[in-house]
């Protein structure tokens, strides 16, 4: 094992973890990455959104090497019942600029070329190496890492928790508690593939140009979650996710979930004719504000994932995992340029840093609204969208009966169902909420 003591250890190669060990490395600190996988997103074969605003403010010129598949012109927002979706769509012209804003990625491409970043900005990066345990000074501060490498212990001055949602470290050591199956999804993803054309013409898209489905509905059978759609070059990642509290309510399976989203007469025409390579499944931090653990101690600090930081309702999170990573470690920068120690006191800083943010601001803002979906999940994911959809068919229908008789039985059908209040009601509820 490295015999020698760092300024930092990053536990972890993610988003997060790299945004971390690039910004410390880049300011001359002395640092040391470790990753369990053999290499950085080994663990990650699935395809996500890159949000380009976090990682310009790390590297500004990425768009110049980095491993981008499309840049997203299209947002397609889907509400399922089981023949049918209702809709919406944005798609816009100017999302064609010479810098995009939004790009799909593939996860094990894209992190393997940050972690070159982070070794060409100086770190030291160690992969298939699990760090087992913190090691504590008699007083409790954090000063290094135990691992699973031969004389495995190693010193820092302190230590970035980037471990991802499982955070097996800091629930080990005590700095957080294990996951809660109500703060936490299960996703299944598959990645789907297709020639280039295939994919332009089936999506109506040019050049480097694509499309972005997200759906929720009566396809997660009355569960808490969503499904989605990404294009990317040559393929296509399809998933659903849903709280690891509903599966085991259920008893649902959620390969089954997966085939039943894939096989919807919205998504299967999209997918004809491809060849799945790739199958994942992983968690998904989706408590929202109020599961975030303490960020900072004495000796530590936590990003990522492994704090929580995913806004579950606008399905963000490698900007916030990031943009988490960079603060930390300018946090850290700032501190030891002052020669002050890694004490907690000191630490604060981090989360004083990220109340400044977009991290904090836009999460505190939509903390009740994760406790809101999951508490009327029976009718948001399965009674309205059926309803909706049948109202739809009712008005678009021509078939003779006047639209005073189709507006009459729209009112009915939701009366009959006693929902219309209750949608009222949820309507205020979310708005309330969302505040």
């Amino acid at each position: 094992m490295v015999e020698q003591r760092f300024d930092a250890i990053v536990v972890g190669a993610g988003p997060s973890g790299n945004a971390a060990a690039y910004t410390l490395a880049k300011e001359g600190l002395n640092v040391l990455q470790l990753e369990r996988g053999e290499y950085a997103g080994s663990k990650n074969v699935q395809g996500a959104i890159l949000y380009s605003d976090a990682l310009e403010k790390l590297i500004p010129n990425f768009r110049e090497d980095a491993p981008l598949e499309r840049h997203v012109i299209e947002q397609r927002l889907w509400m399922l019942d089981d023949a049918s979706y209702t809709g919406m769509h944005y798609r816009s012209e100017e999302f064609n600029e010479e810098k995009p804003n939004r790009y799909t990625i593939i996860r094990a491409q894209f992190d393997k070329w940050f972690s070159q970043k982070v070794r060409d900005a100086g770190a030291t990066v160690l992969y298939e190496t699990t760090v087992k345990e913190l090691i504590r000074n008699t007083s409790g501060k954090v000063i290094g890492v135990q691992t699973d490498r031969e004389d495995g212990a190693v010193m820092a001055d302190v230590v970035i928790l980037a471990e991802g949602v499982n955070g097996l470290v800091g629930q080990r050591s005590g700095l957080r508690d294990e996951l809660k199956p109500d703060t936490v999804a299960l996703a299944v993803k598959e990645m789907h593939f297709l020639p280039r054309d295939v994919i332009e013409s089936r999506f109506n898209l040019k050049g480097d140009e694509g499309v972005v489905i997200e759906a929720m509905g009566s396809v997660t059978l009355g569960m808490t979650g969503t499904a989605f759609l990404y294009t990317n070059e040559e393929s296509i990642s399809v998933g659903i996710g849903c709280l690891v509290s509903d599966f085991t309510e259920k008893r649902e399976a959620p390969y089954e979930l997966l085939e039943r989203f894939k096989s919807h007469p919205a998504i299967a025409p999209l997918l004809a004719g491809s060849e799945v390579k790739e199958y994942a499944a992983h968690l998904i931090p989706e408590g929202g504000y109020n599961a975030i653990p303490s960020l900072f101690g004495d000796g530590w600090l936590m990003v990522g994932d492994a704090g929580h930081f995913v806004n579950a309702v606008h399905r963000e999170g490698s900007n916030l995992a990031m943009t988490t990573g960079r603060v930390a470690a300018e946090t850290v920068v700032r501190l030891h340029r002052m020669r002050k120690e890694m004490t907690k006191a000191n630490l604060a800083e981090y989360q004083e840093r990220l109340e400044k943010t977009f991290v904090l601001k836009d999460m505190r803002k939509y903390r009740k609204i994760p406790a809101f979906l999951h508490g009327n999940k029976e009718t948001l994911f399965g009674l309205y969208p059926r309803l909706l959809s049948k109202a739809a068919q009712t008005w678009f229908r021509v078939d003779g009966l006047d639209k005073k008789a189709k507006e009459k039985a729209i009112v009915s059908s939701f009366r009959q169902a006693r929902t219309l209040r209750g949608m009222i009601g949820d309507a205020f509820k979310l708005a309330r909420a969302w505040r």
